[in-house]
């Protein structure tokens, strides 16, 4: 029980929030919140709107969207008025939880009778493109909402524009439109237009716009900014340039060269076959006292392994890593992976797997694809057989590709008892397609010392 109450004071409202803003367990700061301690036991509690705030926020953040719901009903009911920080909140919840349908719902809850500001709106819009929300249907909420938008709400959207996969005019045209309305845009809404000119390729067009930004409205190029340049360029294989981009980069000092500038460089170098010029540029981190991340150390694996194919150097990376006190992730042991299998090394690649729990790096779904189909094109189908059952204890399945190949090389071999029980095992997790699935339950039947399997086989092809 809290202090006050054990001291015979009054537990008012001050005390439950200051009660709910200490419990970090939502199920315990919900059962405080119903059951608060009085005095007089019959004494009604009277509820504070801090008290409310805290309490769904903290329902809204773990998502205990029922009680959650369950609380803003009785806050509709009170005579207390919610601000609207509250209700961006509860829409921002169910956008993480991906919940797209329900942030829509939460925009015109009635708890919150107030009008909705533009603030509201922008929080509506990016939690449904959070979710992947078509950018037609994003503009049909701008739309009926019919709230003036902001540079805010046009960074979403051109965002959403942007990461559609469409053409990138569409991005173009927001923006020509924002300028239309005498928005003036951001550093967000030049870094979202250069990256979206940089991905389809345009570079010339990003590159303008960069000069744009400064000259015509007076907004200085961030990192973000000179990253997707650089990134660009090194897409493109202009490695010269993009190192002369550095160089103008660090030239400026009110920008701050984080490692993700150099793992785009080391990556660059490798593709071009320039290995020897990765040395210089660690050399010049380490100068600049700009430590070595995860990235760039990734970056340098995938260099080793699909640039250089010497898996001993990618190793002595992953050591360097851990002795540096840089942990590597799944990224790291995958590239790994793929590179012992790409060099026929699968009994390495399956060590390394088996390893990595050890290591403090679970494999992922990932990891078991990549090395079920390096044991498949090595023809070792028994041991692929293996990492198959692990898979489907984890709930992963082989990719459609994977399985279909697994099961041409068990009916190569002939292994009716081992190709029964492999058509048993995909089918769970729907991991072969309807064509692979006929011709290798047509391929058992033929064989009549494996009739006796065709009760099961018709059985499994409706599970």
């Amino acid at each position: 029980m809290p202090n006050a109450a054990m001291a015979g004071t009054k537990f008012s409202s001050y005390h439950l929030a200051a009660a709910l803003r200490r419990e970090r367990d939502p199920s315990a700061a919900l059962r405080l919140f119903l059951s608060p301690p009085t005095t007089p036991v019959s004494t009604p509690f009277r509820y504070s709107l801090r008290c409310y705030d805290l309490i769904i926020s903290k329902l809204a953040a773990a998502r205990h969207f029922p009680a959650m719901e369950s609380l803003l009903s009785s806050l509709r009911a009170s005579s207390l008025q919610p601000r609207e920080p509250l209700l961006r909140c509860v829409i921002s919840a169910y956008g993480r939880a991906r919940l797209p349908a329900a942030a829509r719902r939460a925009f015109a809850h009635p708890a919150f009778p107030g009008p909705r500001t533009t603030r509201a709106l922008n929080a509506l819009l990016h939690a449904l493109a959070v979710c992947s929300t078509p950018l037609a249907e994003l503009l049909s909420v701008c739309r009926d909402a019919a709230i003036p938008p902001d540079a805010c709400t046009y960074n979403i959207l051109i965002r959403a524009a942007a990461a559609s996969g469409g053409s990138v005019d569409h991005v173009r045209l927001l923006f020509d439109e924002m300028l239309q309305r005498r928005i003036a845009p951001t550093v967000v809404t030049f870094g979202t237009l250069v990256a979206a000119f940089c991905d389809c390729g345009r570079l010339e067009e990003a590159f303008d716009v960069k000069d744009a930004m400064a000259e015509q409205y007076n907004v200085r190029p961030n990192a973000h900014v000179y990253a997707s340049l650089m990134k660009g360029l090194c897409q493109r294989g202009d490695v010269d340039k993009a190192v002369r981009f550095k160089e103008e980069m660090v030239a400026d000092a009110d920008l701050v060269l984080d490692p993700a500038i150099y793992a785009t460089l080391v990556r660059a170098l490798f593709r071009g076959g320039r290995k020897g010029e990765v040395v210089g540029l660690l050399e010049e981190m380490k100068g600049r006292d700009i430590q070595a991340d995860r990235v760039v150390h990734n970056a340098m694996i995938a260099g080793f392994c699909e640039d250089e194919g010497d898996l001993d150097a990618a190793f002595a990376v992953l050591d360097d890593m851990q002795n540096s006190g840089c942990k590597a992730d799944v990224v790291s042991y995958n590239t790994l992976v793929a590179g012992l299998c790409k060099l026929g090394r699968w009994q390495d690649a399956n060590e390394l797997v088996e390893d990595m729990p050890r290591r403090g790096c679970p494999p992922d779904v990932v990891t078991y694809r990549m090395l079920f189909d390096g044991m498949c094109v090595a023809g070792a189908f028994h041991e692929a057989d293996q990492v198959l059952d692990e898979m489907t204890f984890k709930g992963f399945a082989p990719s459609k590709d994977g399985a279909t190949k697994f099961i041409q090389g068990i009916e190569r071999e002939g292994d009716a008892v081992l190709l029964e029980s492999v058509l048993c095992r995909l089918a769970k997790v729907n991991a072969l397609e309807s064509s692979a699935w006929e011709k290798a339950v047509t391929s058992a039947l033929n064989d009549p010392a494996e009739l006796m399997t065709e009760k099961h086989l018709n059985s499994l092809r409706f599970t």
